[in-house]
């Protein structure tokens, strides 16, 4: 049997270790257990073959940046090849499986992982510091601390779904919001009821209903003075009138200053979160439009941004099949259909979409399948293709609403390689557009440059064209075209009197 060696990654650097008794340590996983704790006893089993320390920081956090993601890095291999190249009956333990499998191809070495190899990592790890000399137990965590810092911000830095992040955290509020501010309005509407219970028949809109209540306060104290603010606060001047007609014929009850001062801070606070939601509203809107601009066009944003939240991310969201993403949402239904053997929900999130409330009830299981293959194809364009803009998006979209039509009237809708042949060439227009607007606007900068070059130009041409008159009148005097001739008829009477 060959001789058994384990590769170790730590903070400070790379080590080979080789398993000295691997006949009685094979022989019994328990046995193995046992001797990890007792140093003396590993140092039997386990012994140090060499060490490689990294240079620098930046040097340790890019090896385990590859190490993290299944690489081999330069240093690796020349350290592999120089202590176990010559060894060809050796086995290396690595605790990935991903790392061995690369190290086995371009290094030809034998690889194992498993159990044992685990434990005896395990026992390495327990018991580093003991085998490299001068390397003391403080000396590694400082490392491992400082390596473990820089390689969370590495990663937090280099974050594809950060902005799905953002997406994911705001679309969480807004929903909240939602059922936040129904609530809050209800309560508004049932505490200023008591005062002015008339207002509610009124306007029906619930911020509405808030900013009036935090402007009317006393219904008595409302006259034809603040009519013209309260028609700047409802946009409709027949309302502000009403409002007016309603506060002098009312039949609610009295409040005191204390009770309407608490009405008034609740109500213009519930008016404050409804100014806020439309902000967040326009925020999510321009985070989908640049994330998943083509989800957005298809699907809208909003129910766009709840399949985004729900699969965690858009890569995520970009590798689930469409079956998925049609039932994504309605997970419970659906282990709750499995179990009783009943039928499965035919859509999740996307009922939301107007497609579906648009469709037929027999045909709603139809287009929310269709709907679903053509979100799968958006968000995939969106996650892993270089093209930005919805061009695509929109393409998909008239399919949609070309499938709808076809339901209704039986309308044949156009074949999906004729539509995207026209997507792809919209997008190559589009991009040459765009390229053409860059170098319009770099071209900009210079026109106060390209100005004075013309004007030396036409100085510099002015002159030429005053003496090519003076030219064109002595060639009208003196032509050279019958000069030439006469010249040619000397020289042959010269050769004529010669011969």
């Amino acid at each position: 049997m060959g001789v058994l060696y384990l590769l170790y990654e730590s903070a400070s650097g790379y080590g080979i270790f080789q398993q000295v008794k691997s006949e009685e340590i094979g022989s019994s996983l328990p046995e193995v257990q046992d001797s990890i704790v007792d140093l003396q006893r590993f140092n039997k089993i386990m012994k140090l073959k060499s060490f490689l320390p990294f240079r620098s920081a930046e040097d340790a956090l890019e090896n385990i940046n590859a190490v993290s993601e299944g690489e081999l890095t330069q240093n690796l291999y020349n350290f592999l090849e120089l202590n176990l190249g010559k060894e060809k009956k050796a086995a290396l333990g690595v605790v990935d499986t991903k790392i061995g499998n690369i190290i086995t191809e371009k290094l030809q070495i034998k690889c194992k992982s498993g159990s044992l190899i685990m434990e005896l990592v395990r026992g390495i790890r327990l018991h580093f510091d003991r085998f490299i000399k001068g390397l003391k137990p403080g000396d590694l965590a400082q490392a491992q601390l400082g390596l473990g810092h820089s390689y969370s911000r590495c990663k937090v830095k280099f974050n594809v779904h950060r902005v799905d992040n953002m997406i994911v955290q705001s679309i969480c509020l807004l929903d909240q919001l939602d059922k936040d501010l129904n609530t809050f309005s209800m309560r508004v509407r049932e505490w200023y009821g008591w005062h002015f219970p008339e207002l509610a028949q009124v306007v029906k809109d619930n911020s509405l209903f808030a900013k009036c209540a935090a402007f009317i306060q006393h219904k008595n104290t409302l006259s034809e003075e603040k009519l013209v603010q309260l028609e700047e606060i409802t946009g409709d001047p027949e309302m502000a009138k009403q409002i007016l007609d309603a506060a002098r014929m009312s039949m609610g009850t009295d409040c005191s200053e204390i009770d309407m001062l608490n009405i008034v801070s609740f109500a213009s606070r519930v008016a404050a979160l409804t100014e806020y939601r439309k902000s967040l509203h326009t925020y999510l809107v321009n985070k989908m439009n640049a994330c998943a601009p083509n989800l957005s066009a298809l699907i809208g944003e909003q129910v766009g941004a709840r399949l985004i939240s729900h699969a965690g991310s858009l890569t995520n969201l970009a590798k689930y099949p469409a079956s998925t993403v049609q039932i994504l949402g309605a997970e419970k239904a659906l282990f709750r259909a499995l179990k009783t053997k009943g039928n499965t929900p035919k859509y999740g999130l996307i009922f939301h979409s107007t497609f579906i409330g648009r469709a037929k009830p027999k045909n709603k299981g139809r287009i929310s399948r269709y709907l679903a293959n053509k979100c799968s194809l958006a968000s995939r364009i969106d996650c892993f293709s270089e093209h930005f803009g919805n061009t695509y998006g929109e393409k998909l979209r008239e399919q949609v609403e070309e499938r709808l039509e076809f339901y209704k009237t039986g309308k044949a809708p156009r074949k999906n390689i004729d539509v995207m042949t026209e997507a792809v060439k919209a997008a190559e227009a589009l991009e040459e557009n765009q390229d053409n607007e860059e170098m319009t606007a770099a071209d900009g900068t210079d026109d106060k440059k390209k100005k004075k070059k013309k004007d030396k130009k036409r100085a510099a041409e002015e002159p030429p064209v005053k003496e090519s008159k003076k030219k064109k009148k002595a060639k009208v005097d003196e032509p050279a075209e019958e000069a030439a001739p006469p010249k040619k008829a000397k020289k042959s009477k010269k050769k004529k009197e010669k011969k």
